[in-house]
C-alpha cells in the first residue's frame, strides 16, 4: 500500500511505503507456492514416466537456421559460409542470406561465421532444444581491407553491444540471461542488477539507479521507437513497477547502456533498454505454456501467408492471483490483478519492404481495505482504503526498405496509451471515510520516428533521423500539504505538446583496430519552446588481439515528467497560475574511460571510470527547502520549482566475467561511487541514491546428461551494496505538529544499513521428441534478510517507524515448449 508522507518539499508526496506488488500477503505466496509445487510435482513425475518409454532409445535433433545480415544497413549477405565446428557442419547462405542445418542433436553448440569482406564471428552456447526451432539473426562487420587479418575476433567480446556505435558502457544482454539469472524471473530490470553500477531501489519494484542517478532518468525504447513505462502497477513519471508487462517470449537480444549514450538516443540522463523483438517461426507453428506465481503464460508463433514468408508471435498473460479471487479462493483484506498481452507480426514483400507490426498491453489493479475494527489500528496504513490502477498499452507500424546496396530507411509510427489513478480513504474515528488523496492521468501520445542507415564505404557509414511525438494529456491530482491540513487541488489540466527530436552521426574507421564516433542529437519541447544541441563522440581502440580501450562523451538533456508543468498553485484572488511552466531541460555531461582485457577465450577483465556532471536542475525556489529532482523516484512533484541546481555522479567500476562456456559461467563486479547534489542553499549534500559501493557475483552451472534430453541448473547471485539514504525526521516536532517534520538541513545524511540479499533458482529441463518442458524455483531473498527501506513518521503510533523490504519469496514456474 500507499501511504501519505510529508516530502521535503512541504508538500505532499504519495509515498510507497510497501510496493503494490510486493504488498501480497508474503504468507499466502507460501501457501500458494506450496499448492503449485504439488501439483506441479505431481503432474512432471506423471509425464515423465508416460514419455520416458518414448523417448529413451530415440536420438532427439532439431532444425538450426538463420540470416546474415550487413552490421550497417542490416541487408542479407550472400556467400556467407555457416559451420557448426563440433559437428563438421557446413552451409553456405543463398541470396536472402539464409542458412540453414536441418538436424541438429539437442544440446549446446557453437556457430562460426566467415565471409571475404567481413569479419568473422563466432556465436557460443547456441542451446538446442528439441520442443521448437532455433532462429537466429547474426550480423557482421566490414573489413577495411580484405587481405588484412581481424585484429580482435568476435568471439572475445561476447557481450559486444549490438549498437556498434555504442562504444563505451554499452553491452548486450541475452534472452537467456533474463531467463537464467536468479530472480530475475523473465525481467529485463532485475536482470540488469546484476551488471556494475546498477541496483534496484525496492525488492518489491523493478525501479533501477543507475551510477547513482534517479531512476526517472531511464529511457525505453522498443524496435527503435521510445516506449512508455512497460511495467505493471507503475507510478506516475516512473520508469519501473513491480513486474514487468514485457514476455521473454518476443524479446531477442537487446542492447543496455549506462552513459555516454550515442546520438539517436534523447531525452535520458542515466540509462537506455534498447529492446529488439523476436520473429516468429516462419515456418511451422509452435506453441509454450507456462504456468506459476506469476501468472499463467501462452504463446504462439507461425507463419502467415506463404511458408519461410512472414510470421506472428503472440503472448498472453493472466495473472494467477486474479484468477484465484475469481474463482472464489479468499486472498487476504488486498487484491492484486493484471494481465498483459504483447505481440510482433512480421510482414516481408517483393518490393516495397518489409513490416512489422508490434506492441504490448498491460492492465493492472490493486485494492486495499481498511480495518473496521478500531481494535486492529495498529498504523496508520491500517485506516486506509484504496484503489489503484496502472493501464499501459504501445503499438506500432515499422517499414523497413533498402534503396540501392548502401542505404537502409527505417519508418515507424506508433500510438501508446497510460492512465494511472489512485483513490485513498481514511478511516476516521467515527468509521466514516474522509478522501484524503486522489488522482487520474491519462497520457496519449503518438511518434513518428524515421532513421536512415548509409555506408559510404567499407570504413564510413552514417546515421541520421527524426523523432517527433504528439501528446495529449488530461491530468487531475488533489492532495493536502499534510495530514491535518485540507484537500486541495494541485494538478487540473487538458491538453496538447509536442517534442522534437533530431540526431546525426557518423562511424569513421581508421583501421580495422582503430574506430570514431561523432555526432549531434536535438531536442526541443514545445510547450514551452525549451531545447538543446548535444554534441556526443567516442573513440576505441583495440590495442592488440587481447586488449581495447575507449573514451566517450556526451551531452545528455531530458524533459521533466509531463505533470510537473501543470502543478498550480493558487492565488489571493481564487485564480491558478503554473509555476513550473516555463521550467528548462534537465542536463549532464557524461564522460567515460573505459578499458576491456581478454584473459582468455570466455573470460574478460574490465574497468570503466565516469564522471557526470549534471546541471539545469529543478530544485525549490526557498533557500530552507533542499529538495532537488535528482533525488525524486516517481510521482509529480507540485512544488514551485527553478533549474538552478546542479549535481555530479563519479565513480569506478569494475568487473571480471566468464561467459557461458561448458555449461558454467560467472560474474564478479564492484562500482565504488559518489552522487551528489547541490541545493538552493548552495550547499552540496548527498543523493538519496549515494550508496557508495556496489558489488555483485553471479554463478550458475548446468548438468546436461541423457544424451542431451535432461539438464539440472543451479543459478546464484550475491549483492552487497551500501543503502540508500533518508533525511532524518524531526520526532518531537512531528508529534508536535502531526505529521512529518524533516531536518532540512541533514538532507540524506542518514544512510540505511547495508543491502545484502541472496537469490537461487534451481531448474530441470526435459527434452522429449518435439517437446521441451522446464520446471524452475526462484528464492529471492534466499537468507530472507530485512533489509531496510526507510522512515516514516506514523502519526497514529505517534512515532518514526522503519519499514522493511522483501523476505523470502519464492516463485515457481513450469514451462512446456511444443
Amino acid at each position: 500500500m500507499r501511504i501519505i508522507a510529508r516530502n521535503q518539499n512541504s508538500k505532499m508526496e504519495v509515498v510507497e511505503k510497501h510496493s503494490k506488488f510486493r504488498k501480497t500477503r508474503l504468507d499466502f505466496s507460501k501457501k500458494l507456492f506450496n499448492i503449485f509445487a504439488f501439483l506441479l510435482v505431481i503432474q512432471v513425475s506423471v509425464y515423465a514416466q508416460a514419455q520416458e518409454s518414448k523417448s529413451k532409445n530415440q536420438s532427439l535433433t532439431q532444425q538450426l537456421r538463420g540470416v546474415i545480415v550487413d552490421a550497417a544497413i542490416q541487408a542479407p549477405v550472400e556467400g556467407v559460409t555457416v559451420s557448426l565446428p563440433a559437428l563438421h557442419l557446413t552451409a553456405v547462405t543463398d541470396a536472402n542470406g539464409v542458412f540453414r542445418f536441418p538436424s541438429v542433436p539437442v544440446g549446446v553448440h557453437q556457430v562460426h561465421v566467415s565471409h571475404i569482406g567481413y569479419k568473422d564471428v563466432v556465436q557460443d552456447n547456441i542451446s538446442i532444444n528439441s520442443g521448437k526451432e532455433v532462429v537466429l539473426t547474426i550480423a557482421i562487420e566490414n573489413k577495411i581491407q580484405t587481405a588484412e587479418a581481424v585484429v580482435v575476433q568476435a568471439k572475445s567480446k561476447r557481450n559486444k553491444p549490438l549498437n556498434e556505435m555504442s562504444a563505451v558502457s554499452a553491452r548486450a544482454f541475452t534472452v537467456e540471461e533474463t531467463q537464467k539469472y536468479a530472480a530475475a524471473v523473465n525481467d529485463p530490470s532485475r536482470m540488469a542488477t546484476s551488471f556494475p553500477g546498477v541496483m534496484t531501489t525496492d525488492d518489491g519494484n523493478n525501479n533501477i539507479v543507475i551510477r547513482g542517478n534517479s531512476p526517472t532518468g531511464l529511457l525505453w525504447r522498443m524496435e527503435g521507437v521510445d516506449i512508455p513505462n512497460p511495467n505493471h502497477f507503475s507510478s506516475t513519471g516512473s520508469s519501473g513497477g513491480g513486474i514487468s508487462i514485457l514476455s521473454a517470449q518476443l524479446l531477442s537480444n537487446s542492447d543496455f547502456i549506462t552513459g555516454a549514450f550515442a546520438a539517436e538516443y534523447g531525452n535520458a540522463l542515466s540509462g537506455v533498454f534498447d529492446l529488439k523483438l523476436r520473429k516468429g517461426n516462419n515456418e511451422k507453428r509452435e506453441y509454450t505454456l507456462q504456468a506459476g506465481l506469476l501468472g499463467l503464460n501462452a504463446a504462439a508463433e507461425g507463419p502467415l501467408g506463404k511458408k519461410g514468408g512472414g510470421s506472428f508471435l503472440v503472448n498472453y498473460r493472466y495473472s494467477t492471483l486474479e484468477l484465484l479471487t475469481k474463482i472464489g479462493v479468499p486472498l487476504d483484506a488486498g487484491t492484486t490483478n493484471f494481465q498483459d498481452i504483447s505481440y510482433n507480426f512480421y510482414l516481408p514483400t517483393k518490393k516495397a519492404g518489409t513490416f512489422t507490426f508490434f506492441g504490448f498491453g498491460g492492465l493492472s489493479s490493486q485494492a486495499e481495505k481498511a480495518e473496521m475494527d478500531s481494535l486492529k489500528w495498529e498504523s496508520r496504513g491500517d485506516r486506509y482504503t484504496s484503489e489503484f490502477i496502472s493501464n499501459t498499452a504501445a503499438t506500432g507500424l515499422t517499414h523497413t526498405i533498402l534503396l540501392g546496396n548502401r542505404t537502409n530507411l527505417r519508418s515507424a509510427l506508433s500510438y501508446s496509451f497510460n492512465k494511472i489513478g489512485d483513490d485513498y480513504k481514511y478511516v476516521q474515528d467515527d468509521y466514516n471515510y474522509r478522501t484524503d488523496y486522489i488522482d487520474r492521468f491519462i497520457t496519449k501520445k503518438w511518434t513518428l520516428t524515421s532513421t536512415l542507415n548509409h555506408k559510404f564505404s567499407t570504413r564510413s557509414m552514417v546515421r541520421a533521423g527524426i523523432i517527433a511525438t504528439n501528446t495529449d494529456i488530461d491530468y487531475y491530482q488533489k492532495s493536502k500539504e499534510n495530514e491535518t491540513a485540507p484537500m486541495k487541488e494541485v494538478i487540473n489540466t487538458t491538453g496538447t505538446t509536442q517534442t522534437l527530436q533530431g540526431f546525426v552521426q557518423e562511424q569513421y574507421k581508421v583501421a580495422n583496430n582503430l574506430t570514431v564516433n561523432a555526432g549531434l542529437h536535438y531536442l526541443k519541447l514545445l510547450y514551452n519552446h525549451t531545447q538543446a544541441v548535444e554534441p556526443r563522440a567516442s573513440i576505441k581502440w583495440d590495442m592488440n588481439n587481447r586488449s581495447s580501450l575507449a573514451l566517450g562523451y556526451g551531452l545528455h538533456s531530458q524533459t521533466q515528467a509531463l505533470g510537473v508543468y501543470f502543478a498550480q498553485t493558487e492565488n489571493s484572488d481564487g485564480t491558478h497560475s503554473n509555476p513550473n511552466k516555463d521550467l528548462g531541460l534537465t542536463k549532464a555531461h557524461h564522460i567515460v574511460l573505459s578499458y576491456r582485457r581478454a584473459l582468455g577465450a570466455n573470460t574478460a577483465l574490465k574497468a570503466e571510470a565516469y564522471y557526470q556532471h549534471l546541471f539545469n536542475v529543478p530544485i525549490s525556489t526557498s533557500d530552507t527547502n533542499t529538495f532537488s529532482m535528482l533525488n525524486v523516484q516517481s510521482e509529480y512533484i507540485t512544488d514551485p520549482l527553478v533549474n538552478q541546481g546542479k549535481g555530479k555522479n563519479y565513480g569506478l567500476e569494475l568487473s571480471l566475467e566468464k561467459y557461458l562456456s561448458r555449461h558454467f559461467y560467472y560474474a564478479i563486479n564492484t562500482s565504488f561511487y559518489q552522487s551528489k547534489y547541490t541545493a538552493a542553499d548552495g550547499i552540496e549534500y548527498n543523493t538519496r541514491f549515494n550508496g557508495g559501493y556496489l558489488a555483485n557475483i553471479i554463478a550458475g552451472k548446468e548438468w546436461v546428461y541423457a544424451e542431451g534430453k535432461k539438464a539440472f541448473g543451479i543459478n546464484l547471485k550475491t549483492i552487497y551494496a551500501g543503502g540508500l539514504r533518508d533525511t532524518p525526521i524531526d520526532e518531537a516536532g512531528s508529534v508536535a505538529a502531526g505529521y512529518a517534520i524533516y531536518y532540512q538541513k541533514r538532507a540524506y545524511t542518514e544512510q540505511n544499513p547495508a543491502y545484502f540479499r541472496t537469490d537461487l533458482r534451481l531448474s530441470m529441463k526435459w527434452n522429449r521428441a518435439h517437446l521441451t518442458s522446464t520446471l524452475s524455483l526462484d528464492v529471492q531473498n534466499l537468507t530472507n534478510r530485512q533489509n531496510v527501506y526507510g522512515q516514516f513518521f506514523d502519526s497514529e503510533k505517534g512515532k518514526v517507524t522503519t519499514s522493511y523490504q522483501a523476505g523470502l519469496i519464492p516463485i515457481l514456474n513450469y514451462k512446456v515448449e511444443f
